[in-house]
């Protein structure tokens, strides 16, 4: 396990953020992202929870915004290396806002996450 600050972890979940594509970023709607040093059940590194964009309608206003929560600890955990948290932070960012555009577990390992 490697130590990295929670300042840190959150620079490294800032800066996988900006490499989203700009015209994915453009779209995304009512999400905030986090960082959470616990889960609230083990195993996971990351959590989106929320109405997808392609299961909202008309009915879809004054709602909170969804949330996605980048866990720090159990990234660490599994991480040896600075280089190592900054690649698994980046494909948990890139996983959870798939969820976010609707994209399931099922395909995303399909996809190759």
């Amino acid at each position: 396990m490697i130590d990295v600050s929670r300042s840190k972890f959150e620079e490294l979940v800032a800066e996988a953020l900006d490499l989203i594509p700009p015209d994915l970023a453009k779209v995304m709607d009512n999400v905030v992202v986090v960082v959470v040093d616990d889960p609230p059940e083990p195993d996971l590194l990351g959590l989106y929870t929320g109405v997808p964009l392609t299961e909202r309608g008309e009915w879809y206003s004054g709602v909170l915004p969804d949330r996605i929560e980048i866990y720090r600890n159990p990234t660490l955990a599994i991480c040896e290396t600075e280089a190592d948290v900054v690649e698994e932070v980046q494909i948990t960012v890139v996983h959870e806002i798939a969820h976010h555009f609707g994209i399931d577990d099922d395909r995303l390992h399909e996809l190759g996450w």
